[in-house]
């Protein structure tokens, strides 16, 4: 019997009714009640109803009622208008073939009402994302960053691809993994912003890429991945980092409301998504740290908002009316070498924050070589060993800017979703290295 599927679950309209068509999905559950069995079947779209009758052919009852629950069937059959049934349509099987049988027990129920611990879905991540609702994070992740691509290249942006093996930290620090290149040392990108830099010489002014970020960070909580992804962003010819945040949440805001029309997926999750107003409030650095030490938090000036901080300055924001948020103007010193100072202590960096989460950082960028070298050996960092990237600067560098814009951190905030883990296929963490 081929083809295997002439239509998916959600395809049949009224005039399929009284035709033949083929179905073709995972068998979810099995309710037999004696002369009649009731065989649902799961697609990518949803599921259906496939309906055996004893009395019409006996030896094809009994092959669909005993195949074990998530194997994968075909079935030939007459499609009928059932008001009973899910979708208004049920099928009345003629040929079933079974495609491939699934061993017993499964290690991972599907629609079980039994909650399964978090590691023990990752353990079976492909048995998970068979579910529903976990489906639903990820069809709202694809429709979400199809919102990046159209708004970015109505903005003029030009994707791109850059190395994931370089031969120098992206960012400094100490966060990055090593790994031997034939005769010599290399590290996994802590993201793409060295080569999205030396994109701006090259008359490309604007680029953009869905890039992959390898950052060996200790931390092991609900907010932290060790391979994570993220919209990266630069363009050139700009007058400040406020041409670079405009971008930022247009961006954001094109992102969100697409994620409002996924009706069906918001359904299932039981969530409910409220599109942002523009512009984002903007507040200063140096009001955060006021703003937190009213409230009882040491921060000292200077020092970078940790997770607590950025909490307790999400409980303030919220009470003045804003979901999201730009810190600007931070201290130079607690950005990286690449940031573009402003006097003697600031900076021209911002971070984007939601509901105390922070989900991008950016900024307006240092064009000048020499700049650039005081700012690398200020950070006890090398100039050697950002050789390759230093030459992109001495023969015409615009003024420039970017950021980089976590997408699992996006997703938990836009559907609240506690552990990050939930928010990527196969996440990566301080102790998971499989599936």
């Amino acid at each position: 019997m081929k083809p295997y599927r002439s239509h998916y679950s959600k395809d049949v309209t009224t005039e399929d009714h009284g035709k033949t068509i083929t179905v073709a999905g995972w068998v979810e559950d099995i309710r037999n009640i004696g002369s009649i069995a009731f065989i649902i079947l799961r697609d990518k779209k949803g599921t259906l109803q496939v309906t055996a009758l004893k009395k019409e052919c006996l030896e094809l009852f009994e092959k669909l009622i005993n195949i074990p629950r998530e194997s994968v069937i075909a079935v030939n059959g007459l499609c009928k208008k059932s008001d009973k049934a899910r979708n208004d349509y049920e099928v009345i099987p003629k040929e079933v073939e079974v495609l491939s049988i699934s061993e017993t027990p499964l290690p991972l129920g599907v629609v079980d009402k039994v909650e399964s611990e978090l590691d023990t879905r990752l353990d079976n991540r492909f048995i998970d994302l068979r579910k529903q609702d976990i489906q639903a994070i990820f069809k709202i992740r694809n429709k979400v960053i199809a919102a990046v691509h159209e708004y970015l290249r109505s903005e003029n942006f030009f994707e791109v691809h850059t190395p994931n093996i370089i031969a120098s930290s992206s960012e400094g620090g100490t966060e990055v993994f090593k790994l031997k290149y034939f005769e010599k040392s290399a590290f996994l990108a802590q993201s793409p912003q060295l080569y999205k830099q030396m994109l701006m010489a090259t008359g490309l002014d604007r680029v953009y890429e869905i890039a992959w970020y390898f950052r060996a960070e200790e931390h092991n909580t609900r907010r932290h991945l060790n391979e994570s992804t993220a919209v990266d962003l630069e363009m050139a010819f700009i007058n400040s980092e406020e041409d670079v945040m405009k971008i930022l949440e247009g961006l954001v805001y094109s992102m969100w409301k697409r994620a409002d029309e996924c009706n069906e997926e918001l359904d299932i999750l039981g969530k409910k998504v409220v599109v942002p107003t523009l512009p984002f409030k903007r507040v200063i650095y140096d009001d955060v740290i006021k703003k937190l030490n009213k409230k009882g938090s040491e921060i000292k000036w200077g020092e970078d908002l940790g997770s607590e901080e950025e909490k307790l300055l999400g409980d303030i924001m919220k009470k003045e009316g804003h979901d999201f948020y730009f810190i600007t103007k931070y201290p130079i010193e607690a950005k990286p070498f690449y940031t573009m100072p402003e006097k003697d202590k600031y900076s021209r960096g911002f971070d984007l924050e939601c509901k105390g989460v922070e989900i991008a950082s950016g900024s307006q960028r240092i064009h000048n070589v020499e700049l650039l070298k005081k700012r690398i050996n200020a950070c006890n960092l090398n100039s050697k060993d950002f050789e390759s990237y230093l030459k992109a600067f001495r023969y015409g560098m615009p003024p420039h800017g970017g950021f980089g814009f976590g997408i699992e951190r996006f997703l938990m905030e836009l559907l609240d979703i506690k552990n990050i883990r939930e928010c990527i296929l196969f996440p990566r963490d301080r102790t998971r290295l499989t599936p």
